[in-house]
């Protein structure tokens, strides 16, 4: 009776995701599971797919593969609509990576991600740690501080930095304390960014500190109500985030010049956000601040130039 109730709540979980998403009854081959992950990249994430170009091609699956894990156990935990039934599925995802890490895995996602592993000799931990703030999606709504905030970072975005840098072959305690301020500020600047949509899901990413330090009641949030106190909260907030940025940016010298092209875009995309909010002064409740098409071309240009830029003093010292 147990067994068929939790096997009907997992149904119903499935139903609200792309068929795809599914575990098959046959495990894809390796071609066909990269296939998958990298449509699954490429049509996703457009961002993703720019940043693709600068990476060398023995990199790419790894890439997708990486992707593919995080997006797919992202929607697991945000796209369902039911807390019950996402948690389910994150448990079920669970037993998948740790299927995985055994050899037998089923997905497409699991059968690409394996050999990335074997490869890289990236860890489990990372990996589990993600699930971990996807689970407490579904129970946690309300911050009391910035460190329970950043406790949530810890779990939601540095584990994605620091499967990078085992990917490209770094593994070390200095890149990866850089790494985590650079993810969390990313993931700090998509929530000042995403005030409303998030509140629209019941979550409040403002620790209830500040909200109280600034006098800023959870009602003026509800009602869109960009209140002086409500621009100053999102003021302290940016700066918070900004000096987080400027923080991490050190990690782009440390790492070779194809990994630091996508460290560039997605660092100074991230100030960027920052920028926008403030061109708005702070009012996020009005709009989503976003950035232009023509900043985005000028960050890609911009992180570009500084590759060629390298390669042409590198050639130069050669000669």
């Amino acid at each position: 009776m147990v067994e068929s109730a939790q096997h009907d709540l997992i149904e119903r979980a499935w139903a609200a995701l792309p068929a795809d998403y599914r575990i098959p009854d046959r495990a894809p081959t390796l071609d066909e599971a990269r296939a998958w992950c990298r449509r699954l990249a490429e049509s996703h994430y457009e961002n993703f797919h720019v940043a693709s170009w600068f990476l060398p091609a023995r990199l790419r699956p790894h890439f997708h593969a990486i992707y593919a894990y995080c997006r797919v156990s992202d929607d697991l935990g945000d796209e369902v609509g039911n807390p019950e039934q996402s948690l389910a599925l994150l448990d079920l995802w669970g037993e998948e990576l740790d299927a995985c890490y055994r050899g037998q895995a089923r997905h497409p996602v699991f059968v690409a991600l394996a050999e990335t592993i074997r490869l890289c000799d990236i860890p489990k931990e990372p990996f589990a740690d993600l699930l971990v703030a996807f689970r407490q999606d579904q129970t946690v709504t309300r911050f009391a501080t910035m460190g329970d905030v950043l406790g949530y970072c810890r779990y939601s975005a540095n584990p994605v930095g620091r499967i990078v840098l085992y990917a490209c072959g770094y593994r070390d305690e200095e890149r990866f304390r850089l790494s985590d301020q650079t993810c969390s500020a990313l993931q700090l600047a998509n929530f000042w960014q995403d005030v409303r949509v998030d509140y629209a899901k019941g979550r409040i990413y403002f620790p209830r500190e500040d909200m109280d330090r600034f006098g800023v009641p959870e009602s003026d949030i509800a009602s869109n109500r960009c209140s002086p106190e409500f621009r100053e909260l999102m003021h302290y907030e940016v700066d918070y985030a900004r000096r987080m940025f400027h923080a991490g940016l050190p990690l782009i010298g440390k790492v070779d010049r194809e990994l630091a092209v996508d460290l560039d875009l997605f660092s100074r995309g991230g100030l960027e956000i920052l920028r926008a909010i403030e061109r708005r002064r702070y009012d996020v409740l009005s709009a989503r601040p976003a950035i232009s098409k023509p900043r985005k071309a000028a960050l890609l240009l911009r992180a570009l130039t500084g590759r060629l830029f390298s390669r042409s003093s590198d050639s130069r010292s050669a000669a």
